[in-house]
């Protein structure tokens, strides 16, 4: 069986990544600027500053495709914490604790981890090219 746009899954995975990093980091300037929002920010030494943290770097580094098996796993795991920490007390159910986008993003971000950056990313800039033989 064929697959619809096959030829441009690269191409769709490129601009997924792209996506779900800037806006994860989009959350971390939230928490750590107030931005977008209603610009109350939250103090570095706590546990939201530290995800704000985690939220903005490891979003861009996600965007950027730079180390983004790392991060995304790093995110991958915060995200998880963050669902059982925040979401679960409030019951399990993901659509009644509000916590479906921490475990979309929890999953995601695994898938991210274990796929590699791909196209349109700094990691694929840093693999070594073949020697060109003639």
């Amino acid at each position: 069986m064929t697959r619809i746009f096959g030829n441009f899954a690269p191409y769709f995975f490129a601009l997924l990544r792209i996506v779900a990093g800037l806006m994860f980091a989009m959350h971390g300037t939230q928490k750590l600027f107030g931005w977008p929002g209603d610009g109350t920010a939250m103090p570095l030494a706590s546990m939201m500053g530290f995800a704000g943290v985690v939220e903005l770097v490891g979003g861009l580094l996600i965007a950027f495709g730079l180390f983004t098996g790392l991060a995304a796993f790093i995110a991958s795991g915060q995200m998880a914490a963050a669902f059982f920490i925040a979401h679960v007390p409030k019951g399990p159910n993901p659509l009644l604790n509000q916590g479906e986008l921490a475990l979309l993003y929890c999953f995601l971000f695994l898938y991210i981890a274990a796929h590699g950056a791909g196209i349109w990313s700094l990691d694929a800039l840093r693999q070594p090219k073949p020697a060109v033989t003639y």
